[in-house]
């Protein structure tokens, strides 16, 4: 091979390196450029991340013969999936862990039972509240007579799941408690069978499924108030039109009374477990 047919070959072969150079650049560019939802459409899935501990929003059930992770959230996330057209992955992780994994881009968005309190409203965007529920108080069978109103609580040691809107509630409403918070519900149920924590401070729908499975555990009648309560779907921040999606979902599941349908189905799902 010549110097000049070197030359000419060295020529070509730069010029190609930086045209596909320049190529990926560009692709890259695209790709960074498009929004949350476009995304998720060219995937063809959605993920979603959630606790499994917290039924019946979500819980873990057997279903032929499968560990599946079931629950009200969860049909509700199906049908976000449905109506983008996209199949729906579930990722399972603490709840504390969740809105780091979603701003990581680990997960799509969020469904826990999860109350777009002002704190996390700062870290990502929330879609508008699909479900309001009121928050009860579980103790154990033995101690019936021992707590009948939250004064009765002063001092005591009080479970919560650990970065959820029940700890703030029990540190606003009951005076002086010892708070024990935990990264599952179940957890502080045992902590509660095995006298470790003294109540637990939970909504009333996850409350009732724990008592009615578990003998020894009762739910009282304080309630606890949370004025900006209710749960809502979280997404990472910006994706306005990913919000607009799934707020178009919750809005046709409420004027459907779907939502309810799901609540009730899910709580028949944790009685025959």
């Amino acid at each position: 091979m010549t110097k000049k047919v070197k030359s000419i070959f060295f020529v070509i072969s730069l010029l190609v390196m930086t045209a596909i150079f320049f190529a990926g650049c560009s692709n890259a560019n695209v790709n960074e450029s498009k929004s949350a939802l476009e995304k998720i459409k060219e995937s063809g899935k959605i993920v979603l991340g959630t606790s499994p501990d917290y039924p019946p929003y979500e819980f873990e059930k057997e279903i032929d013969g499968k560990n599946t992770i079931v629950g009200f959230d969860i049909e509700i996330a199906k049908e976000i999936a449905k109506d983008l057209g996209v199949e729906l992955e579930i990722k399972s992780m603490e709840f504390a862990g969740l809105l780091g994994s979603l701003k990581t881009n680990k997960i799509d968005f969020v469904m826990a039972g999860m109350t777009p309190d002002p704190e996390r409203a700062k870290e990502v965007d929330f879609s508008t509240i699909y479900y309001n529920a009121e928050h009860g108080l579980v103790i154990n069978k033995k101690d019936i007579d021992k707590y009948k109103e939250v004064s009765d609580l002063k001092g005591k040691i009080i479970g919560v799941q650990q970065g959820a809107i029940q700890e703030d509630i029990a540190k606003e409403q009951i005076e002086s408690p010892q708070i024990k918070a935990l990264g599952k519900v179940s957890d502080l149920m045992l902590e509660l069978k095995t006298g470790k924590v003294d109540a637990v401070v939970v909504e009333q729908p996850v409350a009732s499924s724990y008592v009615k499975n578990n003998d020894d555990l009762y739910l009282t009648n304080i309630l606890f108030k949370d004025e900006e309560g209710g749960s809502a779907v979280a997404v990472n921040k910006g994706n306005e039109d990913l919000v607009e999606a799934i707020n178009k979902t919750i809005e046709r599941l409420i004027e459907e009374n779907k939502i309810d349908e799901y609540v009730i189905l899910a709580n028949e799902m944790m009685s025959n477990e």
